[in-house]
């Protein structure tokens, strides 16, 4: 019972800090937009659900999307200015439930944006979850993206807490730049200030499968991930870190609870194609 209790108060104190930071970061309102979109996200994810009675992890989430919607949103605005037109293909790889893509084709409206929204994962539930939207979803590998017949086109590739459970992330990257065409590409993953092995289930010992969806494999720190993006053939354009606890208020020591507990909090970047550096490496084959 004091268990239950203890962990009770801490997801209120969490719950505190993550509306506090998002208040801070002005991206209140974006998640209320988010919420009339989509109400319902308790099969965001396939290996769990999000209990509505849950107000912890709803609000964890919700603050996550709204993070991530706005670095889409910059993209996309940024795509715009430099095509000069208003329609654009959209991919999402790794996308669990096509939530985003949702939100997405509602919030582009009053921007004068249209966009064309394309799912794809490699679990087959997660994929169906996706069509049901009426969203077009595919069963494809994210490894195996560059390999397709038809070619890899979109004008954005999004890609959000996906990199981090690909077992070869610079091969991946690589490939997409030299296979790929796209304008922008918005990666995010989890933060954390040391760069480190995920691999949680061989570090506890646990002896059940592990699956790509569950399985964090490289979990690497802002500054590194920026040297594996530029090493594998992109540029930044922009990059935003988000934290789930506020800077400089009563909350900010939640950090320590948070770095215990879970993540410090994400970190995003919108890259740009750009091969001068990947190529100073001549042994790629």
């Amino acid at each position: 019972m004091f268990k239950n209790f203890a962990r009770t108060q801490i997801h209120k104190l969490m719950t505190a800090s993550l509306r506090a930071t998002n208040k801070q970061r002005g991206e209140s309102d974006l998640k209320r937009q988010l919420y009339e979109i989509v109400p319902d996200i308790s099969a965001q994810y396939t290996a769990a659900t999000i209990s509505p009675d849950d107000i912890y992890m709803t609000e964890k989430v919700r603050c996550l999307h709204a993070f991530q919607t706005k670095l889409a949103l910059d993209a996309l605005e940024l795509a715009k200015k430099k095509l000069g037109r208003k329609r654009f293909n959209v991919v999402d790889i790794g996308d669990s439930s096509g939530t985003h893509l949702s939100y997405l084709s509602q919030l582009t409206k009053p921007l004068d944006i249209e966009i064309e929204a394309i799912s794809i994962n490699l679990d087959p539930v997660a994929v169906e979850k996706v069509r049901q939207r009426g969203i077009r979803a595919e069963l494809c590998r994210a490894e195996e993206l560059h390999e397709r017949p038809d070619g890899v086109r979109a004008d954005l590739f999004l890609m959000y807490e996906t990199l981090e459970h690909l077992t070869d992330p610079i091969g991946f990257m690589r490939m997409m730049a030299l296979k790929a065409s796209c304008t922008y590409f918005v990666i995010s993953v989890p933060y954390v200030t040391q760069s480190r092995l995920g691999l949680g289930y061989i570090r506890r010992n646990w002896k059940t499968d592990a699956l790509a969806e569950n399985t964090h494999v490289f979990e690497l720190s802002p500054a590194d991930w920026n040297l594996l993006f530029r090493f594998s053939g992109w540029r930044i354009v922009e990059s935003n870190l988000y934290c789930q606890y506020p800077k400089k208020r009563l909350l900010s020591p939640t950090k320590y609870v948070w770095r215990r507990l879970d993540y410090d909090g994400f970190y995003g970047v919108i890259l740009e194609q750009d091969l001068s550096v990947s190529n100073q490496y001549k042994s790629w084959n």
